[in-house]
């Protein structure tokens, strides 16, 4: 069955570059970011994993946790590291799952269930292994993203994506286009204009059904 937003991530028990962990414990009471590659030493991932390490700050500012995931084995990817801190330059201290037998990329719906990985293969046999994840600290998935081989992942929209999420997350609020923190936000229409207006205050009506409330504090 397609893995959809609002769906429970598998409890999936994963061997990365760092150790062993099931994903609900290794989550726990924090935003997750799981995001994938077909491979090691490839050039537009290393870019991305480059991107990743980058905003470490920014993650932990949000209480995020992230984790690769790359289809090549525990010592491939700790050789990789070195590549992608020379890239980034900074340490990339996130661990990377070792999909070797394809389970997570498989649970995730991001190969087939007859899925495998012939003998001297390439990043083409797992090319669509190019996805995002944000998890909610209920271990519910609330956002999907996945990308061509061809083009690099923007992590400066995943972060605003993220923002967004913990901004709505579980309140009738909703996210205008290109929006961004501290801007206004969406009522939802859960909530009547009385309600809404003693919950957030003066709100601003665009048309009946597009009602902003400047960002709650």
């Amino acid at each position: 069955m397609a893995l959809r937003i609002n769906d429970t991530l598998p409890n999936l028990h994963v061997t990365t570059d760092q150790g062993a962990y099931d994903l609900h414990d290794w989550i726990g009471d924090s935003w997750a970011i799981l995001f994938s590659h077909p491979k090691d030493f490839t050039p537009v991932c290393t870019t991305e994993f480059g991107a990743v390490a980058q905003l470490s700050d920014e993650w932990a500012k949000r209480g995020t946790k992230v984790m690769g995931i790359s289809v090549d084995g525990v010592e491939e990817h700790k050789k990789w590291k070195g590549d992608i801190e020379t890239v980034a330059g900074t340490g990339a201290g996130f661990p990377i799952v070792a999909d070797e037998d394809l389970a997570v990329s498989k649970a995730l719906d991001m190969l087939p269930a007859e899925a495998y990985l012939p003998d001297g293969r390439t990043p083409a046999d797992s090319a669509t292994v190019r996805s995002v994840f944000i998890i909610a600290p209920n271990k519910k998935v609330q956002l999907m993203m996945t990308y061509p081989m061809s083009v690099g992942r923007n992590f400066a929209e995943v972060l605003r994506a993220l923002d967004g999420l913990q901004r709505t997350y579980e309140q009738p609020l909703a996210t205008p286009a290109n929006w961004e923190t501290g801007q206004d936000v969406i009522v939802a229409l859960s909530l009547n204009n009385e309600q809404a207006a003693e919950k957030y205050g003066a709100l601003d009506i665009k048309l009946p059904y597009l009602r902003f409330a400047k960002n709650p504090e």
